[in-house]
């Protein structure tokens, strides 16, 4: 369309790309960029994920490593869905570096993740999460010698109204209906059915009779809230020193935890064992130390264990003696666990257990966004999970290196990790040294802002503006506020002084008063430098 009579006021249609107004970035998104080029995680992805996508030219595909970064993306700021999560990044430019996209280059669609989530497989997920453990086994944040293990509920994706029977395929609705006919109840309605269900014998369903339509891995199980669902059972061991999460397995929630040991603990092992150069790597017959509560204790459990392991499982209150039926092994293996445990080095080691496991939880599943998921299938949701728990170990390196593990915290500047040790000496001589961790602080006051202002005349206004930080106020809202116009006095006397040596003197008596510390002694900066900035002219 030709412009016509304002073609002179027409501007140009197209902008060079460096003259575009650009993004500040994000501080935590800018370091895990770094942490990730480092480590060349896109080449690895590259030459992992090659078998899985097409040799011949076409359409161009997306990259791996932008696929998985966005799955870190939905981990760091809680969100579970691929729709959520594209919405998210379309929004932020600081986002859309992460992802290395071009100005040109549009975010993928939540179909595509879904597309490449199935075609890549659970194995591939995997190797993402080693390779992100052999990044902390290089920073020195993996020990492998004290390993904690729990697991949690996560809520599936499917209705308990979906179950049907296994052998005749008639579903809950229906068996009511049927037995409510039986009972007298001619079309029953819906209120009718609800009360009839809460009063009937037999009620329980089990997983041996039914299942879900929806999600056929999904299984019946009740959960922290007290009420029934179709749910997962997501189980994690953890090194009890850094806290990172060595392995991650998700199991159908209808399997205890007594069945499910040696599944997670054999993953754990093997992946230790994977991110260790091969030199100076252990065995897999390597002592550790194996940290459970209660719900893993069982004398079959205790006696099938390696011999390279050493037990520290909470044993709960039994009724009476021990029956052993000249079971020896089980006896010594029961015998010797509850002994450890019962010593001090045992009891530190549960409450170990009970903060580092469960704080991995909160932050996957809670934080993440997965308490309840909305995939459906046991891959679909070990793959999501699998790249949580490698976000939550990547959040644990950036805070031992930075001090921050999570964009919030480093956007708000409202936790700060410090990390040190001290040596203590006893009456008797004997010199320990204890290490200090995780002191928090509530707010940073040189990130805070003024949010009450007071009103500026117009003789302040016309003087010098310097913007201030923390506790002190603007310069003008400093001058506002001071009633005996001692301050307002001094910024005269500076704008109107020519002489450099004599603005000097002025501007260090006006910072002391500016600062509210106007009776610290003249001199004090000449007498004490290290404790001192420099003023500058």
């Amino acid at each position: 369309m030709s412009p016509g009579r304002r073609q002179a006021e027409q501007k140009s249609m197209w902008l060079i790309y460096d003259q575009l107004p650009q993004s500040q970035g994000h501080v935590f998104y800018e370091r895990l960029q770094k942490l990730l080029r480092q480590k060349a995680f896109d080449a690895f992805l590259e030459k992992l994920c090659a078998p899985f996508y097409a040799e011949k030219p076409g359409r161009r595909s997306i990259p791996p490593g932008r696929y998985f970064r966005m799955l870190l993306i939905g981990y760091f700021e809680g969100i579970d869905s691929e729709r959520g999560i594209c919405w998210r990044c379309a929004d932020s430019l600081s986002l859309r570096e992460f992802l290395q996209l071009g100005p040109t280059e549009s975010v993928p669609d939540h179909s595509s993740l879904c597309r490449i989530r199935g075609r890549l497989p659970l194995e591939v997920h995997h190797e993402m999460f080693v390779f992100v453990l052999r990044i902390l086994e290089q920073a020195k944040q993996l020990n492998g010698k004290y390993l904690g293990i729990d697991a949690s509920g996560m809520e599936a994706n499917a209705a308990m109204k979906s179950i049907v029977r296994r052998d005749t395929g008639e579903t809950y609705q229906e068996m009511l209906e049927r037995l409510a006919e039986e009972s007298g109840i001619r079309t029953p309605t819906r209120a009718e059915l609800i009360a009839f269900d809460r009063k009937r014998q037999g009620r329980k369903t089990s997983n041996k009779d039914w299942q879900s339509s929806t999600d056929e891995d999904a299984r019946i199980g009740k959960l922290k809230d007290g009420r029934t669902h179709m749910a997962y059972k997501p189980e994690h061991v953890v090194d009890l020193e850094s806290g990172a999460v060595v392995s991650a397995v998700i199991h159908p929630a209808d399997r205890g935890d007594t069945t499910t040991l040696a599944t997670t603990l054999d993953d754990a092992r093997a992946k230790l064992c994977a991110v260790r150069d091969k030199e100076g790597a252990p065995g897999i017959d390597e002592p550790f130390a194996l940290v459970a509560d209660k719900g893993y204790h069982s004398r079959n459990v205790l006696k099938d264990l390696p011999d390279s392991c050493t037990s520290r499982i909470s044993e709960p209150k039994h009724k009476g003696r021990l029956r052993w039926k000249g079971d020896m092994d089980a006896r010594d293996a029961v015998y010797g666990n509850r002994k450890r445990i019962s010593s001090s080095t045992g009891k530190a080691l549960l409450r170990a257990r009970g903060e580092r496991v469960e704080r991995s939880f909160a932050h996957c599943l809670d934080r993440g966004g997965m308490r309840r998921v909305h995939l459906r299938g046991l891959a679909n949701v070990e793959k999501r999970s699998i790249i949580h728990v490698a976000g939550f170990n990547l959040g644990i390196l950036l805070r031992a290196l930075f001090g921050f593990g999570s964009p919030r915290g480093w956007a708000n500047g409202n936790q700060h990790l410090q990390v040190g040790s001290f040596t203590f000496t006893d009456a008797a001589g004997n010199t320990q040294t204890y290490t200090m961790t995780d002191v928090w602080f509530g707010e940073d006051r040189a990130r805070s802002l003024p949010t009450e202002l007071v009103e500026v005349s117009e003789e302040i206004a016309a003087l010098p503006n310097v913007m201030a930080f923390g506790n002190v106020y603007s310069l003008p809202q400093a001058m506002a506020r001071d009633g005996s116009g001692a301050l307002k006095s001094l910024v005269e006397r500076f704008a109107a002084e020519t002489d450099v040596a004599a603005r000097q003197a002025i501007l260090e008596q006006l910072v002391y008063t500016w600062a509210g510390v106007a009776d610290v002694a003249s001199g004090f900066a000449d007498d004490y430098p290290e404790q001192c900035l420099p003023l500058a002219a």
